[in-house]
């Protein structure tokens, strides 16, 4: 098989000899016509060639004949390959026989050079053109041979490969075989111990048989004998016997009538326990009641009590779990409420119970509704001449914007604090005239900037009232006077535009500046001439957060570490006034400056604490409610009504005008 590819190359070379030879009888006719008998000598020769190559070629049949017996011998159980080696040994020998027929063919035309040695010419160059194509023929079948000398040594090597599995499954086969006759060995050893012990048993049995047969004769002969004694004892027994029997009668009696006497003393018993537990129940029920009662004085009374002393009363809402805390053990709900007071509320932090008092608690099921029902008496007051301030406080994504702001369709304290305001104005409007102004203000990286102003940019400055009252004003702050619902969404929206959010890990609309919402009313009484001014401050602070958590870099991290700063020195402000130190630092900070005048004793201030009832914001939540018990033990001292008599004013003097183009737009 290796020399076949040999020679077909030679048959090749010869091809081309021949090829070349038959140009140059062309040429020799075409140069010398009368050499006809050197012609007749060439075409000898070419018959001669021509025939020993078509012997060659069917020398290749023969072997590739073998070669195709010797394949389908070695694969008799690869049916797929043996079939494409047929195919391919088929199309091998009708290109062979193609190429024969050719051969002879031009062995044909050659012939034919001897009787028309005119055409020659052309027939030379038929002949040319046939040695082309048997040229290109034996290329093919070389290339044929040569994938077909592939195709066996692949099958040579799959055959190799299934000898060694055979080998390696007759080594196994082997092992398995030695396997079963050591199990066999061990079986056969295994019953013999059997038997063996199966005999064993069968002889204990027969003697423990023996055993007992004897035992029990001698136990049947004393039986015997025990019941000769037993016939003598009951010949004695009969009178006793016969009054056994009378007294059995009489309990059997007795017996048949205890379910009737049993069941008539349960049912007095229930009726008596049943009174019992109702006369527990209505007792208990009325110390409810009066529990309750008590509490709801005691709540009135304490009310009163930080009324008349100032303090800051203090109510706490838990926002509900969110699919922003996850899932798993970090997303459970770490605080617990007090069933029979709404005032108390219990956190789990690290496996203990804290537990928190504050003026009123708001579990996550508590509307916006419900939240303003409780601050809308603080809100109303402003109309009567007092200043009232209303502030948020908790960590990011507790919650505060949503209590202020809230949404379109469920607005927060800010909105519903003006649409209040607005329904008393016009419920007294028969013997007051009202003007309510709105000012809009952030503190933004200890910048006070007018989120109304025509440059919101543009910083602004705290300063004392010329008048000597010692009240705080922000000199430059864009006050609009609003008179409907429309008025207050546009404010809110032109504010909204200029506040600075951004999102961080914590949250992702987090609030990065204190929002202060400042709202004025000036009343006069048409009828004695009484003017008041109240001012209500509801402040959205930004929210306390831990930088690592928060994942703040850049301008972000900035931001944060201003908010903390504010928001420590809020929390040294508080613990100045708790502790009634001399100098309580306002100053320290843009935010408790601005606040000076609702932390100082001249206002009625409400902290609303939000806090995260999540597991992972449990120490957040710790340090809010802790925070939130100190603001509530904090004393101001009574609230002064800002009211004055005075002389008739213009209505233009009773107005706040805009600055030019009123509202924005």
């Amino acid at each position: 098989m290796g020399s076949s590819p040999w020679r077909n190359e030679r048959l090749r070379q010869e091809m081309k000899a021949c090829e070349g030879e038959l140009r140059a009888l062309r040429q020799q006719q075409q140069q010398a016509p009368c050499l006809a008998c050197e012609h007749v000598q060439e075409n000898g020769r070419l018959q001669e060639r021509l025939a020993q190559l078509q012997r060659e070629v069917e020398e290749a049949r023969a072997k590739l004949s073998e070669l195709d017996l010797e394949v389908q011998q070695k694969t008799n159980r690869l049916a797929e390959v043996e079939l494409r080696l047929k195919d391919s040994l088929a199309e091998k020998a009708e290109e062979e026989e193609r190429l024969s027929r050719r051969l002879r063919d031009s062995q044909e035309t050659i012939a034919s050079l001897k009787s028309q040695p005119q055409q020659i010419k052309y027939i030379i160059k038929t002949v040319e053109v046939e040695s082309s194509k048997a040229k290109q023929a034996l290329c093919e079948s070389q290339s044929r041979n040569q994938y077909l000398q592939e195709q066996v040594g692949m099958q040579r090597q799959v055959l190799k490969e299934m000898e060694q599995q055979l080998q390696s499954s007759q080594k196994t086969a082997a092992q398995l075989r030695a396997q079963i006759m050591m199990y066999e060995a061990e079986l056969e050893r295994a019953h013999g111990q059997m038997l063996e012990e199966m005999q064993a048993m069968e002889d204990e049995k027969n003697r423990a048989i023996e055993e007992a047969f004897s035992r029990a004769q001698v136990e049947m002969k004393a039986v015997h004998e025990n019941l000769a004694g037993v016939r003598t004892n009951l010949l004695t027994l009969q009178p006793a016997l016969r009054t056994l029997t009378n007294d059995y009668n009489s309990l059997k009696r007795q017996v048949r009538d205890f379910p009737l006497l049993l069941q008539e003393t349960l049912r007095s018993a229930r009726l008596e326990i049943g009174q019992a537990i109702e006369e527990v129940n209505s007792t208990n029920r009325e110390l409810l009641r009066k529990y309750r009662r008590e509490l709801q004085l005691r709540k009135k009374c304490h009310n009163e009590l930080v009324r008349l002393k100032g303090n800051i009363r203090v109510f706490g809402r838990v926002r509900p779990i969110t699919k922003e805390d996850g899932e798993g053990a970090e997303a459970t709900n770490a605080v617990t409420f007090d069933p029979d007071d709404d005032a108390v509320l219990h956190l789990m932090h690290k496996g203990k119970q804290v537990s928190f008092e504050l003026d009123k608690v708001f579990p996550p099921q508590a509307t916006q509704e419900d939240v303003f029902q409780e601050v809308q008496a603080l809100v109303t007051s402003c109309i009567d001449g007092y200043n009232v301030c209303i502030f948020a406080y908790g960590q990011t994504g507790a919650g505060k914007t949503y209590t202020m702001e809230g949404t379109s369709a469920n607005p927060g304290i800010n909105q519903r604090a003006l649409q209040l305001l607005f329904a008393e104005v016009r419920g007294k409007a028969a013997d007051w005239d009202y003007g309510i102004t709105v000012s809009v203000a952030e503190i933004y990286n200890e910048a006070l900037r007018d989120l109304l102003g025509k440059e919101p940019q543009e910083k602004l400055e705290i300063k004392l009232c010329p008048d000597g009252s010692g009240q705080l004003y922000v000199p430059g702050l864009t006050e609009f006077r609003v008179q409907s619902v429309e008025d207050i969404n546009k404010v809110f929206e032109f504010g909204h535009v200029n506040r600075a959010t951004e999102c961080t890990n914590l949250n992702e609309h987090s609030s990065r500046s204190h929002a202060l919402l400042i709202v004025t009313v000036r009343g006069l009484d048409r009828s004695t001439g009484l003017r008041t001014t109240g001012k209500l401050n509801l402040v959205d602070l930004a929210g306390s957060e831990r930088v690592g958590r928060s994942g703040a870099e850049g301008s972000r991290l900035r931001e944060a570490q201003y908010i903390n700063k504010s928001l420590s020195a809020l929390g040294d402000v508080i613990y100045a006034l708790r502790s009634r130190q001399g100098h309580v630092p306002f100053r320290n900070s843009k935010l408790t400056y601005l606040l000076q005048d609702s932390l100082s004793g001249d206002s009625k201030t409400l902290m609303m604490v939000q806090v995260s009832p999540a597991e992972k914001n449990s120490s957040e939540t710790l340090c809010s409610l802790k925070f939130a018990e100190r603001v509530r033990s904090v004393e101001l001292g009574p609230v002064s009504r800002k009211a004055e008599l005075a002389s008739w004013p213009s209505q233009e003097q009773l107005e706040v005008t805009a600055p030019p183009g009123a509202l924005p737009g």
